[in-house]
């Protein structure tokens, strides 16, 4: 059991470092792309500094997520053979194709990087669109492979053994289209708030600044959208989980009790010898109208399963309350931006607006950790759900604590260099204020 929770716990900390720059991968290009289309299409030189800056940040997160998604490829192999061995010839096909987006992600990348004059401008605009367009397909390949441990299909068991494998019916799950939506919306919102943050932060200190006022813009360009549309794709994923995974759905909301009319749950702490959730606010009907849209549904709680089956329930309603509370403060804060935009206000000289998304830059991380808390540590006890679990997935090799704490103590060495190589790129950016060259700009004029 003990070599188990080493595992358990290194490939939880490797995916949890890996996705910070994964989710960064997918959304920074589009920043930098549409910094360069400004450019190109206003003459505004500060826009050129952003594309150069953006893409160096992009650069520097790609190297290590590419060396901390390695590390995550060789840990699958090694740590859970008993997965690999199963599901291998089943979602090998996404792995395969994840392997290709990479890879062109990384080759237009480079054209990116050193191609600004020995290339055609619209040449080196299509190459950083095919960075983005890359970052995204990894990510989509990724979360396909994922969705399918949650919702396994395209096979035919025999002997214990899948056969008449069907690799794009694998593909194709029911969990697929809602946790790809979930976080393709999930980066480009906690990306884009992340940076404005960092300029907003920048801005109060600095308030004519132009060369912030320009990345607050664009990066709430990108960030506003996401964040004000993830609530809805959180419905969606609502409603897959409590068709699906109903065991998951009942840990997430701390319902123990199967019952008609099943109350929403906003906070509390489960208790799980008692069978019930203290502390909770609790509205009338709320989960079976946002579970199946329908306010007198019946939700199946945790005592209709057996209890070998149930999740670590404390750890995933406390993820999914996380989650869903930080995530929706960070819509609240989206949407404030938008109206102050409608209005035709400049957010940039909004100090109270400012200060909020300082504040909110990093919710959007903390959602997706606590996203994939939920995602992970509700399924179990199933690596692949209802198939395989986990404990038959796991290497039996002893004395996996050691490379934990060495990859452990890797990641952090990693962490910090790649803070101070961004805080340095931050730090160093232009001084220009307002007066000095071509007039602020506000978001509702970036776009």
């Amino acid at each position: 059991m003990g070599d188990l929770l080493a595992a358990r716990s290194q490939m939880a900390v490797s995916l949890g470092f890996h996705i910070l720059f994964a989710v960064v991968g997918i959304a920074m290009p589009v920043l930098m792309v549409i910094a360069e289309a400004r450019w190109r299409r206003t003459g505004d030189s500060m826009y050129l500094e952003l594309a150069k800056r953006w893409a160096k940040g992009t650069a520097i997160l790609f190297a290590v997520g590419a060396v901390s998604g390695t590390v995550l490829s060789f840990e699958l192999g090694l740590l859970w053979p008993g997965f690999m061995r199963f599901a291998g010839a089943i979602i090998g096909m996404p792995f395969s194709l994840e392997g290709f987006a990479f890879f062109t992600e990384a080759i237009f990348l480079g054209v990116y990087l050193y191609g600004w004059s020995r290339i055609s401008g619209r040449a080196h605009l299509v190459a950083g669109v095919f960075v983005a367009v890359s970052g995204a397909a990894s990510a989509l390949f990724v979360v396909i492979a994922n969705a399918w441990m949650n919702s396994p299909a395209g096979f035919h068991m025999a002997n214990g053994v899948p056969v008449n494998i069907d690799p794009i019916a694998a593909m194709l799950t029911p969990a697929a289209f809602p946790q790809v939506l979930h976080m393709l919306l999930a980066s480009y919102a906690a990306t884009g708030f992340a940076v404005a943050g960092i300029h907003a932060i920048m801005l109060l200190r600095e308030p004519q600044n132009v060369f912030h006022q320009r990345a607050l813009a664009i990066a709430l360009i990108v960030g506003v959208p996401a964040a004000i549309l993830q609530p809805i794709s959180g419905d969606v994923s609502g409603r897959y989980v409590a068709r699906w995974q109903p065991t998951k759905l009942a840990a997430m909301e701390g319902q123990f009790r199967t019952e008609a009319g099943a109350p929403l749950r906003i906070g509390g702490i489960p208790d799980v010898d008692a069978q019930r959730t203290r502390y909770a606010i609790e509205i009338p009907y709320g989960l079976s109208l946002m579970a199946f849209h329908d306010p007198h549904a019946v939700v199946r709680g945790l005592e209709a399963f057996p209890r070998d089956q149930w999740p670590p329930v404390p750890i995933v309603h406390v993820a999914f309350q996380v989650m869903t509370g930080l995530g929706t403060l960070l819509a609240l804060v989206a949407v404030w931006v938008a109206i102050t935009a409608w209005r035709r206000r400049d957010v940039a000289s909004h100090r109270s607006l400012l200060r909020a998304i300082a504040v909110a830059s990093p919710v959007g991380f903390i959602c997706i950790e606590a996203g994939w808390v939920v995602t992970e540590v509700g399924r179990q006890p199933w690596v692949i759900y209802g198939v395989m679990r986990t404990a038959d997935a796991v290497t039996p090799m002893p004395g996996l604590i050691v490379p934990f704490l060495v990859i452990s103590a890797l990641y952090c060495f990693l962490g910090v260099i790649v803070v101070w190589l961004l805080y340095d790129l931050v730090m160093r950016s232009p001084t220009m204020r307002g007066g000095e060259g071509p007039p602020p700009t506000s978001i509702t004029s970036a776009g």
